[in-house]
C-alpha cells in the first residue's frame, strides 16, 4: 500500500512537471486570444515557433487571429479595429505603421511590436527602458543602420557617385531613415536621388526616373508596401541593371543583390516572450524595448554576376550568407 501511494505521488508530480508552463498563464477554461497583424508567412512561422518554445499549443493554450494588410496602409485602421472589437487579449504588430495604427485604436489592450523601426523617434514609446503606455516589444534600429547599408552597397559599386533611394511616406520611420541615409551619402561624397512611392502606379514611374537620371545604385527603405511588392521591385531593379540594397533577406531570396539588417527570423520569435509575460500579468509599460541581437548580411552572387559586378573578396567574406 505504501509503495502504491508513493508511486501515485511520483506519477502526479511528474505529470505536473510535464504540463506546459503556458497552461498556468490564464484562468482555467479561458483561452487567450492574440491578434497578429503583419505581412509575410516567415514572420508568422517565427512567432509560432516562439510560442511553441514557451509551451503554448495553438488552439489549445492560445488562439491567434491573423490579419494582413497586403501592402496597403489604408487598410490598417480597419484591420486593427476588427481585432479590437473581437476583442483580443494582446495585439502583436510588425512594423511602425501597424504599431501606430494599433496605438491609435486602443489605449488598453497591450501591444507588442514584433519589430519597429524607431519606437522612440516615432513616439510609440517614451523610452526603451521605460516604454510607458500600452506598447512595448522590439526595435529594428532602422535609422542607425542606414550608413552601414550605404557603405556595403558602395563596396559593391566602387566609384559610384549617385544613389537612388526608394521610400514610402506612410511608414512613420521613413523620415528619420531618409535623413540618416542622406547624411551618410554626403559623408562618402555620393549624391542621393530621393524617390517617393505612394502606390503601385508610382513604382514603374520611379524606376524610369532612376534610369533616366543615371543613378548607379539603389537603396529601398523599409516599408510593408515594398515588402509586399518585393518580387516586382527586384525584377524592375534587374531590368534597370541597378545594384540594390534592401533591409530584409526576403528580397535577396527573390533575386535582389544584397540585404543588411536584423534577423527577421529572430525578432517575431522573441516577441512571443513578451506575449507570455503579458498573459502572466506583466504590464507593457514596465517591459523594456529590446534591440536586435542578430544581424545578417546576405548577398546573391548570381545576381551580382548578372549585373556584371565583381564583388571584392572581403565583401563576400563579411557576408553571413552568399546565395549561389
Amino acid at each position: 500500500m505504501r509503495c502504491h501511494t508513493v508511486g501515485l505521488i511520483v506519477t502526479l508530480a511528474l505529470s505536473m512537471l510535464a504540463a506546459p508552463l503556458a497552461a498556468d498563464a490564464q484562468p482555467a477554461g479561458k483561452v487567450p486570444r492574440i491578434g497578429f497583424l503583419t505581412s509575410g508567412f516567415s514572420y508568422v512561422e517565427a512567432f509560432r515557433q516562439g510560442l511553441r518554445e514557451l509551451g503554448y499549443v495553438e488552439g489549445q493554450h492560445i488562439a491567434i487571429e491573423y490579419r494582413d494588410a497586403e501592402g496597403s496602409y489604408e487598410r490598417l485602421p480597419d484591420l486593427v479595429a476588427e481585432l479590437v472589437r473581437l476583442p483580443v487579449d494582446v495585439l502583436v504588430v510588425g512594423g511602425s505603421a501597424r504599431a501606430r495604427a494599433a496605438q491609435q485604436a486602443t489605449q488598453t489592450i497591450p501591444i507588442v511590436m514584433a519589430f519597429s523601426g524607431d519606437p522612440v523617434g516615432t513616439g510609440l514609446v517614451a523610452s526603451l527602458a521605460r516604454p510607458g503606455g500600452n506598447v512595448t516589444g522590439l526595435s529594428l534600429m532602422a535609422p542607425e543602420l542606414s550608413g552601414k547599408r550605404l557603405a556595403l552597397l558602395q563596396e559593391a559599386v566602387p566609384g559610384g557617385t549617385r544613389v537612388a533611394v526608394l521610400w514610402h511616406p506612410d511608414n512613420p520611420v521613413t523620415g528619420l531613415t531618409l535623413r540618416e541615409t542622406e547624411v551618410a551619402a554626403r559623408g562618402v561624397g555620393m549624391q542621393m536621388q530621393s524617390l517617393e512611392v505612394r502606390s503601385p502606379n508610382d513604382v514603374e514611374r520611379a524606376f524610369h526616373t532612376i534610369t533616366s537620371e543615371r543613378a548607379e545604385a539603389l537603396i529601398v527603405l523599409p516599408s510593408g508596401f515594398f515588402t509586399f511588392h518585393r518580387t516586382w521591385i527586384v525584377e524592375l531593379a534587374a531590368k534597370s541593371r541597378l545594384p540594390a540594397m534592401y533591409q530584409e533577406r526576403d528580397y535577396v531570396d527573390a533575386g535582389g543583390l544584397m540585404s543588411y539588417g536584423p534577423s527577421f527570423a529572430d525578432l517575431p520569435r522573441r516577441a512571443a516572450r513578451y506575449v507570455d509575460k503579458i498573459l502572466k500579468g506583466a504590464k507593457p509599460a514596465d517591459l523594456p524595448v529590446e534591440q536586435p541581437m542578430k544581424f545578417e548580411f546576405v548577398i546573391n552572387l548570381k545576381t551580382a554576376q548578372t549585373l556584371g559586378l565583381t564583388l571584392p573578396p572581403h565583401l563576400l567574406f563579411f557576408a553571413d550568407e552568399v546565395l549561389q
